[in-house]
């Protein structure tokens, strides 16, 4: 089980950090495939391995300065997230707390994660022929910012690809400048949200070994990521976004059958 837990949080944050969708958006879907363990056990070490991925990979660009973060927009964008990250969290508990059976949440959020998925792949393949904005101000970046944290939160996967559309549809970011920005919102929702399960003390059963393995396998994916990113154009990050979205596609319509079922 360690094995599977290391090579899915690599991977996941190999690709989570060249196309910015945090890693988490693969990882919970993944794991919940395997049925190893429980939906809210899996939602916190996807979040954990997410925080630890993103965390290095902003600081490794501030540090290195080459970080794409438009602070004007990416600040407010992360301050609403953060917030956005405690509301998220709130709701998966309460939701948590309806139903007996802890699978109809697993087939709640994976339900979710199909109609995200589909929709943004969509945008991506059609996104040349769309007109985008390129708004600045700073109460609706804070209003874009909450929602994308309660997302990201409530599903258990960061950021994942909704914070790429919203990027670039509201903002007009190309694919990396968008990549960094969604690791820099993501960043802050999932602090947040770690802090508010640690607070209201509702971490969920898991084995120690297998959150320390997970954020090394993160950080690690992270550095990887980071290196390929660079040696890679936004075409070439597009193609690999585009044939991510589809594999997650039909792992979270097994996800509902499997729940369900």
């Amino acid at each position: 089980m360690y094995a599977l837990f290391v090579l899915v949080s690599f991977g996941a944050s190999i690709v989570g950090a060249i196309c910015g969708i945090g890693g988490g958006v693969i990882i919970k879907p993944t794991l919940d495939a395997f049925g190893v363990l429980s939906v809210a056990a899996i939602s916190f070490l996807s979040g954990c391995t997410v925080l630890s991925m993103s965390c290095y990979s902003v600081v490794r660009s501030k540090l290195a300065g080459d970080s794409g973060v438009d602070m004007k927009t990416g600040t407010p964008l992360a301050i609403g997230a953060a917030v956005g990250g405690i509301v998220g969290k709130m709701m998966f508990q309460y939701l948590s707390g309806q139903f007996a059976d802890q699978d109809m949440v697993g087939a709640v959020q994976a339900a979710c994660l199909v109609v995200i998925t589909i929709g943004t792949l969509l945008y991506t393949i059609k996104k040349e022929q769309i007109r985008t904005h390129k708004l600045t101000h700073v109460g609706v970046c804070l209003a874009i910012g909450l929602v994308l944290g309660i997302m990201s939160s409530f599903l258990g996967i960061g950021g994942g690809p909704i914070n790429l559309v919203v990027l670039f549809y509201f903002f007009s970011m190309d694919t990396k400048t968008a990549a960094a920005n969604s690791l820099y919102i993501i960043l802050f929702s999932q602090i947040t949200s770690l802090a508010n399960t640690l607070l209201t003390g509702t971490v969920p059963e898991f084995d120690p070994v297998l959150l320390i393995l997970m954020i090394i396998s993160g950080i690690a994916g992270g550095m990887a990521g980071r290196a390929i990113n660079k040696k890679i154009d936004s075409k070439t990050v597009d193609k690999l976004f585009i044939g991510l979205m589809v594999v997650l596609i039909f792992i979270n319509i097994y996800n509902i059958y499997r729940f369900v079922g």
